[in-house]
């Protein structure tokens, strides 16, 4: 990492869920000081700027199965091209966001850059929900309980052919971290799909240390590397107060680090991406500050 910048994106978008207040994460995130903790470890840093995110006519949805999928469909093709540039460019993604819908655009620069190389990517999948949604498995229509199963080619075709590979990630080279609550059609839906799922259940059993070696080894092997989603709702409350679906139970302070220590470790990390943090329900900004802290880990800061 000590030989690329750094280059933040930002995504104020909140369209893919029910509540509002997850578009200032990327401000939150920037005032906690990201672009001065990355400076601090002696890596070089641009501030990309945001994507734009355009308004719906109504807060009422066209789609009540996709809500708001021609914005959000409009905003993560614009990430995909900034994404992609920034790669070209030799520079390292970190994209901010928003809610965890913006993962489609990610994944999408990030698997058609190297696409054009030739080459795959893996992707790890931190979150307490499942993502794996569709429209018709879908009892809310919100988006951002979908993205994850779009870039491994499922759902709707505006976010799923996004990138010039279609599916952007081959589900065996997809691996979903955190998992604590899912939809009751959606099981059905990760079942069937075949993605590798470590669940809470997981983690307690196996430890994050041996999860993460695992889930590493599986979205490296054959492909560029791996580019990190990492949902701050992942986390237990008590660590990220500020997020917009929260749920008791997830990992701890450390854990959240050792996973974001592993990645940095193995030298595969491809691209990072936070979402879900919603200064609204926050605590003095504290959930941005943690979220700054883990990507200070996933570049390379350690205790020693």
């Amino acid at each position: 990492m000590m030989d690329k910048k750094v280059a933040l994106v930002g995504v104020p978008m909140d369209l893919g869920g029910g509540r509002r207040g997850v578009d200032m994460g990327p401000s939150a995130i920037r005032i906690a000081g990201l672009e001065e903790g990355v400076i601090g470890l002696g890596l070089a840093f641009v501030d990309r700027g945001n994507v734009p995110v355009k308004e719906p006519s109504s807060r009422i949805p066209k789609n009540k199965q996709a809500r708001f999928l021609d914005e959000i469909a409009d905003c993560c093709r614009n990430l995909r091209i900034k994404v992609e540039t920034i790669l070209e460019a030799g520079e390292f993604p970190v994209v901010i966001g928003g809610d965890h819908s913006i993962a489609c655009g990610t994944v999408a620069g990030i698997s058609s850059h190297y696409h054009k190389k030739k080459k795959k990517i893996g992707l790890i999948w931190f979150d307490a929900h499942g993502d794996m949604n569709t429209p018709e498995s879908s009892d809310s229509g919100n988006i951002h309980g979908m993205p994850l199963a779009c870039c491994l080619g499922r759902g709707v075709p505006e976010l799923v052919k996004l990138g010039d590979r279609v599916p952007m990630v081959d589900v065996e080279k997809a691996v979903l971290i955190g998992a604590r609550t899912l939809d009751m059609r959606e099981r059905a839906e990760i079942k069937d799909s075949k993605i590798h799922v470590f669940t809470l259940k997981d983690i307690d059993m196996h430890g994050i240390h041996k999860v993460m070696k695992m889930a590493i080894e599986i979205a490296s092997a054959g492909t560029a590397g791996f580019h990190l989603s990492f949902d701050m709702d992942g986390t237990d409350p008590s660590v990220a107060p500020g997020v917009g679906t929260p749920v008791a139970g997830g990992t701890t302070l450390r854990e959240s680090h050792l996973i974001m220590e592993h990645a940095a470790e193995s030298g595969k990390l491809l691209g990072l991406e936070i979402t879900e943090i919603n200064p609204i329900l926050d605590n003095q900004n504290a959930t941005a500050r943690v979220a700054v802290d883990l990507v200070l880990s996933a570049l390379g800061k350690g205790i020693l």
